[in-house]
């Protein structure tokens, strides 16, 4: 189980877009908690969909005694825990990382060009690592 992050940035450091009002306390205080939250969750949701995808495993078997249609949605039900399980070690690495970056003060600042996220995104999507522009830009591709 991942260790939470000793996280205690003064909120004036961190940036703004023109503009925006600087962050408070009690804004970053909730942005960590949830971040902190969503961590205690993503941890709770990938030990059980482990567990279950371990279970899959072990019941695949040399395939004797089913038919073919069992094979396939065994399999199937397979492919999609672990698509779960990769799609929430995402999330986690996205969340660890946010919260390093509010540790070390570059929270904030869009990792494509430098330029200030917006303080109305990071609420809304704390674990936002790219300005609109630039993810507009990255889906489009």
């Amino acid at each position: 189980m991942a260790k939470k992050a000793a996280v205690n940035p003064a909120p004036e450091n961190l940036v703004v877009k023109e503009g925006e009002e600087p962050w408070t306390q009690a804004e970053l205080d909730e942005i960590i908690a949830e971040l902190n939250d969503q961590r205690a969750h993503s941890l709770a949701l990938l030990e059980a969909q482990e567990a279950e995808l371990s279970g899959l495993m072990k019941d695949s078997g040399d395939g004797a005694g089913q038919d073919q249609a069992d094979m396939g949605a065994t399999s199937f039900e397979r492919d999609q825990e672990l698509s779960v399980v990769n799609s929430e070690k995402d999330k986690l690495a996205q969340i660890e990382r946010a919260l390093t970056r509010i540790a070390d003060e570059t929270y904030g600042i869009c990792e494509a060009n430098g330029e200030p996220i917006g303080k109305m995104r990071l609420m809304a999507f704390p674990r936002a690592t790219l300005c609109m522009a630039c993810k507009q830009r990255e889906e489009r591709r």
